[in-house]
């Protein structure tokens, strides 16, 4: 079985960071670092070469496949700010008229500028996330 790319490494979240182009796109993910940060109570962790991650949960498919990902994390992408959270939450259509102008994706949250979302209604999505996957991994 071929090795996971995306694993916890000792790369500097902040150095990454500051490696995006993007001036919006970069102050939008130390933003959105705080957030997690605060949201989670987690240290920052780098998952592969680009995914910054929050906790820990462990995996197992019916395949028999199994790993540790990140609980939450996101990655400052050129098309879009990606957050990694749980599609559970971000396919609740009633709770997401709230948060503001994103696409979703398998798990993932998209949103161009930070700015056109609710922080308040983000927050909540990102904690939400966040305890669902450390209740799996318990």
């Amino acid at each position: 079985m071929a090795k996971l790319k995306t694993q916890q490494n000792e790369a500097s979240v902040e150095a990454f960071l500051k490696t995006v182009e993007n001036d919006k796109r970069r102050a939008d993910a130390f933003q959105v670092l705080e957030l997690m940060a605060s949201v989670t109570q987690e240290t920052p962790r780098m998952w592969g070469p680009s995914i910054v991650g929050f906790g820990s949960y462990h995996y197992k498919y019916e395949s028999g496949r199994e790993g540790d990902m990140c609980a939450v994390g996101f990655s400052p992408r050129k098309q879009a700010l990606t957050l990694y959270l749980n599609g559970r939450y971000i396919n609740d259509e009633a709770r997401m008229q709230s948060l503001g102008k994103y696409k979703t994706g398998k798990g993932c949250l998209y949103i161009n500028k930070l700015e056109d979302v609710s922080l308040t209604v983000l927050s909540d999505l990102i904690k939400d996330a966040y305890e669902s996957k450390l209740a799996r991994d318990a």
